[in-house]
């Protein structure tokens, strides 16, 4: 794929949805870490059901050091993988509390020194509450950047390089949120809606529906 299908597939992404962001609810920095790191190997809608239940109850690091691990599983329980969950989250408030004044921190050798919070999480963060272009690969994201030939890769941090490399500049802050909404509705795993995909022409996916 050239630079110049890679500019016209932006270009449409952004005509039909010009500031896209998460799905994930959250009303400040602290609440959108906790929802992303709840959101591993769990759905957005999954984290927020349980979220709703939780930050209006505690959305302070304070807060939920508080509730302890116990407590917190109470809120959380329907997530996948929780009890790991849990931990680290409790973990994590301590060194906000203690380090950070309870304030999440703006750079990305603080956030993954944070526990539960790898560099995929960080780069979430980063993006969506402080505005950094950074390109957070999950499944949705490697897979249309292979599928498409957007930036092909083998593993999640080759296509993170390859698309901040790739993609042109003007597009990075937001290209996180397009590739996600078009894995997620889109570009599926299993059966791609081709018949619905806006850059259907653009792309090198050979098998399309």
């Amino acid at each position: 794929m050239n630079k110049s299908k890679r500019t016209e597939i932006f270009s449409r992404w952004r005509q039909i949805d010009p500031q896209p962001t998460t799905e994930l609810e959250y009303q400040s920095t602290f609440e959108l870490l906790i929802a992303v790191i709840l959101s591993a190997q769990a759905t957005d809608i999954g984290v927020n059901k349980a979220t709703r239940r939780l930050f209006p109850v505690a959305n302070t690091a304070a807060d939920i050091f508080q509730l302890g691990e116990d407590g917190l599983k109470n809120y959380i329980k329907t997530i996948g993988l929780y009890n790991a969950k849990a931990a680290n989250i409790i973990k994590t408030c301590q060194l906000l509390v203690t380090q950070y004044g309870g304030e999440v921190p703006a750079n990305r050798e603080a956030l993954e020194a944070l526990p539960g919070v790898g560099r995929k999480t960080a780069n979430v963060v980063l993006n969506t509450a402080f505005g950094q272009a950074t390109i957070a690969v999950d499944t949705h994201i490697f897979r249309v950047s292979n599928r498409t030939g957007i930036a092909k890769g083998k593993t999640p941090l080759e296509v993170e390089k390859r698309l901040l490399r790739l993609v042109p500049k003007q597009f990075h802050l937001h290209a996180h949120h397009w590739l996600i909404l078009h894995g997620r509705y889109i570009c599926k795993a299993r059966k791609p809606n081709c018949k619905e995909c806006i850059i259907r022409d653009l792309c090198d996916y050979k098998q399309k529906l």
